[in-house]
């Protein structure tokens, strides 16, 4: 049997009320990039994060002055995120080995923590895509060729500040070079999900399929590590409340779904999903 769906105010879930209702119970997770803040990556909108205006897929496409500015952004960022490690938390839910892990990030320290069954909603900026003949090729690759276009750029703004999507803030990118696909000449792309752009659908139904199996197996929903903000995540929250599956969020801040949550707690990732691992 299910519990029931209610709303309860944050002060009254304490740690020990939500391990008791998640224990035992199959789960799906939906994670965000609060998870990797622990990792030295920043999150998008936690508290102390500063506003940002990503780049959405419309202005990716309008031409090579738009592409120049993302990767010549991205290149600083790609060179030091490509050094971070899983931490805790990811290898807390490793170890939890859940029904369905759901992430929103693009970082790939779920998979490097050796997480089986999961679902990367918004893809893994480890991988470019050719947006002419539609290749694909290893991340490093290209950090090689832009580093050897560029030489000294990265020392040049070794102070620019990182971004969670894996680029820096940066405004002059007026001199940087940006080779074409190996294999056509075509324009490149991280193989992500752009603001703007679709989650691939397969990627979505199984997520969805996941969700809905809860209600019928006594499962529960954990969110742990996002505000729930943009619709890709926030979606399988909605569904699962519709359905009368419980709903976790485990955030520091406010969330989207904070009301359709039968218990949300404050509390830092890492921290929670050690507890409920150990539990």
């Amino acid at each position: 049997m299910t519990t029931p769906l209610v709303e309860r105010p944050a002060a009254e879930t304490s740690l020990g009320v939500v391990l008791e209702l998640l224990v035992g119970r199959p789960l799906v997770v939906l994670t965000g990039a609060g998870l990797s803040t622990d990792s030295g990556i920043p999150d998008y909108r936690g508290p102390g994060s500063p506003s940002r205006t990503p780049m959405t897929i419309a202005e990716f496409r309008s031409g090579a002055a738009a592409q120049q500015r993302y990767w010549a952004r991205s290149h600083l960022g790609w060179g030091r995120m490509r050094g971070a490690v899983p931490n805790p938390g990811h290898h807390a839910l490793a170890r939890l080995d859940p029904d369905l892990l759901i992430t929103q990030n693009v970082d790939g320290l779920h998979e490097q923590a050796g997480s089986r069954r999961l679902v990367a909603l918004h893809g893994r900026i480890s991988q470019v895509v050719c947006l002419g003949c539609r290749a694909t090729s290893p991340r490093s690759a290209l950090q090689a060729r832009l580093a050897e276009l560029n030489p000294g750029f990265a020392a040049q703004h070794a102070e620019a500040r990182v971004r969670p999507d894996g680029d820096v803030e940066l405004d002059d990118t007026s001199s940087f070079r940006v080779p074409g696909c190996g294999e056509c000449g075509g324009p490149l792309k991280p193989d992500v999900v752009f603001f703007g752009e679709n989650v691939p659908a397969e990627r979505v139904e199984r997520c969805y399929a996941a969700v809905d199996a809860l209600a019928g197996n006594g499962g529960a929903l954990l969110v742990t590590g996002s505000s729930l903000t943009v619709m890709s995540g926030f979606r399988f929250v909605r569904r699962a409340a519709r359905a009368g599956t419980p709903v976790v969020i485990v955030n520091r801040g406010e969330t989207r779904g904070d009301e359709l949550a039968t218990h949300k707690l404050e509390m830092g990732c890492s921290e929670f999903l050690t507890a409920l691992a150990e539990a």
